[in-house]
């Protein structure tokens, strides 16, 4: 080996050749020149190829696609309660085949425990199919494959009538003589609380549409940054990272070039235009199509509350966000909506959003004959009223709600004991923050923001200065 240090090319050279000389030369290979036998006069002694025999059939590869097989329950099963408040849940109407357990043991309410849902009516079953490994690996286990079923089941019905969209594209008016009202399909609400695996559940949806043809999926969430967990979850099932693509990816006034794969949208870009006055929402129903029938998945959906305001005190206009979901939803009939929030149930407000649940509409079908009367209605009637059209909506397959079981979990309290010496400082610390605040509206007073009678002559300053000292003072005791 030559080591040497050179200032060019031209220097390198003469060790360039120096190497090379040292080196054997290569030569390529002469091969033989192959010999075609002759073919023989007489018959040849070698025996003729049998026919082949014939082939087992074999057993399907565990990435090989199956029905996803379930057994109908006529009888309900009954879910233990384990305390005043729990029982433990498993699926009620339906057992799968080769399904796993839940990693961790799944509890629900006792008040949604005392109903059972509908026995899945099986239209559409064939469409029912996902890879083999998924069942028998409890990738997607018993509950999160029963939320799969009874989703695609409520997918397969529509609300009664046949609607009209108004010109502000935020009602539905029915219309059934109308020829051109539309048939709008039922969605499906997910509120599974925290550990559930509600992605998996929503990926697991998007994948037996996937399978079945409809290979395009809009995926609304709360942030940007929640694409990772929906690409993890996506690809956790076998899909591809490059399947899921960010509307940002593309200006409001671009056509969306991808054919198929699942749009990850959030729902500030929901409600967001651009500078040539096109809006997101048209972008988005562009790539979709008249006739979009694959999954609408809206992650995180209580960001979509106060989408029909509020009636108390001095009343709450209707977000833009809520609008924006609402828009998008009802501007595609046939859509298979899924909403996901571990909080659908608490508030009113997390339910006014919900079109395709059919809890509202004209005719004696609906319970409600419009949204502003449902919301009307569930705010008098408060939690109580909430929890009866939660227990409503799981006896009529569009509902479920489970959390992860504390059963077996243990805790200490870990309590640390000031001592005199920091009581002290702390109490000095406070009665400093005691002195400013007595102090605020002198101090505000002095700086024009209020006059000498105490009003205020800039609310807006008023109000920045107020928070400002507040979120001063929270800072200042949680580093203390």
């Amino acid at each position: 080996m030559i080591r040497a240090s050179v200032r060019g090319l031209d220097e390198a050279l003469p060790f360039v050749d120096a190497v090379a000389a040292t080196r054997p030369e290569m030569r390529p290979v002469q091969q033989a020149a192959a010999v075609t036998p002759a073919r023989p006069i007489g018959p040849s002694s070698a025996p003729r190829k049998t026919a082949a025999a014939p082939v087992a059939a074999s057993k399907p590869r565990a990435n090989a696609v199956v029905p996803l097989v379930f057994t109908r329950l006529e009888t309900p099963r009954d879910n233990t309660p384990i305390s005043d408040i729990y029982a433990r849940y498993r699926s009620q109407r339906i057992e799968i085949a080769g399904a796993q357990e839940h990693p961790t043991p799944l509890v629900e309410s006792i008040a949604m425990a005392s109903v059972a849902p509908p026995v899945p009516s099986g239209a559409g079953c064939d469409d029912l199919r996902l890879p083999a490994r998924l069942i028998e690996e409890g990738d997607l286990s018993e509950a999160q494959l029963e939320t799969i079923i009874m989703a695609h089941d409520a997918h397969g019905r529509d609300l009664p009538g046949r609607m009209r969209l108004d010109d502000d594209q935020t009602k539905l008016t029915r219309a059934d003589d109308d020829p051109n009202a539309r048939a709008y399909r039922l969605g499906y609400f997910l509120g599974d609380g925290t550990g559930c695996g509600k992605g998996r559940e929503c990926a697991g949806l998007i994948l037996v549409n996937w399978l079945a043809g409809r290979k395009k999926a809009i995926w609304v969430s709360k942030s940007a940054t929640l694409i990772e967990d929906a690409i993890r979850d996506w690809t956790d099932l076998g899909g591809s990272p490059a399947d899921i693509q960010p509307l940002s990816k593309w200006k409001p006034d671009q056509p969306i070039p991808m054919g198929d794969g699942i749009l990850f949208v959030t729902y500030a870009t929901l409600r967001s235009a651009g500078k040539c006055g096109t809006t997101r929402l048209s972008q988005i129903l562009d790539w979709m199509g008249e006739d979009f029938d694959g999954v609408l998945a809206f992650d995180e959906a209580h960001a979509m509350q106060n989408a029909a305001g509020s009636e108390q005190g001095r009343g709450v206009k209707p977000s833009q966000q809520g609008l924006a979901g609402l828009r998008l939803q009802l501007a595609a009939p046939r859509a298979r909506v899924f909403y996901i929030s571990a909080t659908g149930a608490t508030s009113v407000h997390n339910l006014a959003y919900a079109a395709r649940l059919g809890l509202w509409g004209q005719g004696p079908e609906y319970p409600f004959p419009s949204r502003e009367g449902f919301v009307s209605a569930m705010e008098a009637g408060g939690v109580a009223a909430m929890e009866v059209v939660a227990r409503d909506l799981k006896t009529l397959g569009l509902y479920t709600a489970r959390a992860l079981s504390f059963d077996g979990v243990e805790y200490d309290v870990l309590e640390h004991a000031l001592t005199p010496a920091q009581i002290e400082i702390y109490d000095a610390y406070a009665g400093a923050f005691r002195t400013i605040h007595h102090n605020l509206e002198a101090a505000l007073t002095a700086t024009g923001v209020n006059d000498a009678s105490g009003e205020t002559n800039a609310s807006a300053a008023r109000a920045s200065a107020k928070s400002r000292f507040e979120s001063t003072k929270q800072r200042f005791f949680n580093h203390l």
